[in-house]
């Protein structure tokens, strides 16, 4: 396939041929000639395409916003002869990374990395990758495709800062249920014996006086759950305060999940990641802000009635930009259900004052990095 270059020299050499038929000027006959004789070396030279396979990498899989990511391209020479130097072109996110191959032997494979571009916020498609083989003098290109994708994740980048509050002192010894998990140590009530129990649980004074076999029924106490939400809805917000938004919602995640709290985070959108350990969840709360997407169509904080649970240990954090006040008349309605609501408003106007809400604890910024400061003074007196 002819580069703009070998279109040009074939234009050319029309050309010269033309006039120096026209003016009766050799010169520019030799000249016309010695163009389409460049273009008939650059056809030979594509007949030597390579025979080449590829396997591409991305290392790592999942960055932070900034951090370095790079994808691993291993060539190898299917072909006896020696291939010649070769380009591949990477494609992501519609931009184009070109990685220089160097002339390979017969059989003989190499193995390159190249930087991805980690400098905002998604999910990407990483390929098809294409690679080109072209003449010394440029006038022609040929190219394969490779049609295997991987992905890159990036990560919203994240600020230390406090969790989303509860309203009480945690306490690991604090009420139990019988619907709480059994195995823990808290005492929360006598019952039958069942086999399997540990023998060591039976009471006895109690099974003397029934007359049946009777344990006790320890459990893992209740513990406060956090719940943070992210309003997706792209009527609040510019695109700078829907990507700080982000970064808070996932700080306040992982500042949960550090800390050992329950946690779910949703987005207005449907989506949904859980976690009940510490650090258990925390690749699948960060995959899914990655992805997070601000649209026109998102029910926006009308879709937290739908997300009011009936355990009533649930603290709730929601992020949101500034969304019309009427919309925001839903917390105090939902306040009830909750330990506590904390809200945090991405503002891009100067000293906006939050939105007074009956029972919610109300934050109003315009950056992550301010957020993280204003939170953890907000969180911490």
């Amino acid at each position: 396939m002819p580069t703009r270059s070998g279109v040009a020299t074939a234009v050319s050499a029309v050309v010269l041929l033309a006039l120096g038929r026209l003016a009766d000027y050799p010169e520019l006959i030799a000249l016309g000639f010695a163009a389409l004789a460049a273009l008939a070396v650059a056809g030979g030279w594509m007949a030597l395409r390579p025979d080449l396979s590829a396997v591409r990498e991305v290392r790592p899989q999942r960055v932070a916003e900034g951090e370095k990511a790079m994808g691993v391209i291993t060539l190898t020479n299917e072909s006896k002869r020696r291939s010649p130097p070769i380009l591949a072109t990477e494609q992501m996110a519609n931009r184009q990374v070109q990685v220089p191959i160097p002339s390979l032997a017969g059989g003989s494979d190499h193995t390159t990395t190249y930087y991805l571009p980690t400098n905002r916020r998604g999910v990407f498609q990483v390929g098809p990758m294409s690679v080109g083989h072209t003449d010394p003098l440029r006038l022609m290109r040929v190219g394969t495709v490779f049609s295997a994708f991987s992905t890159l994740y990036v990560h919203p980048r994240l600020r230390d800062v406090e969790p989303v509050p509860t309203g009480q002192t945690r306490d690991m010894d604090g009420p139990t249920s019988s619907y709480s998990p059994q195995g823990g140590v808290a005492f929360h009530s006598l019952r039958e014996y069942v086999p399997g129990d540990d023998w060591r649980l039976i009471h006895w004074k109690s099974t003397a006086r029934t007359g049946q076999m009777m344990v006790r029924h320890n459990v893992v106490p209740n513990q406060p759950r956090l719940m943070v939400v992210l309003d997706a809805n792209s009527l609040g917000y510019s695109e700078e305060t829907f990507e700080s938004a982000v970064s808070a919602a996932a700080s306040l995640a992982m500042a949960a999940i550090r800390g050992g709290f329950p946690l779910e985070l949703r987005t207005t959108s449907g989506g949904v990641a859980a976690s009940d350990r510490a650090y258990d969840g925390a690749v699948a709360a960060l995959d899914l802000l990655a992805a997070a997407e601000a649209t026109r169509e998102d029910p926006g904080l009308t879709a937290l009635p739908s997300m009011v649970s009936t355990d009533d240990s649930v603290a709730l954090g929601v992020v949101t930009g500034t969304p019309d006040p009427r919309v925001l008349s839903v917390l105090p309605t939902i306040r009830r259900h909750f330990l506590m609501v904390s809200l945090i408003q991405f503002s891009g106007r100067l000293n906006t004052p939050p939105a007074p809400l009956n029972g919610v604890v109300s934050l109003t910024v315009r950056t992550a990095d301010e957020f993280a400061d204003a939170w953890n003074k907000l969180v911490r007196t």
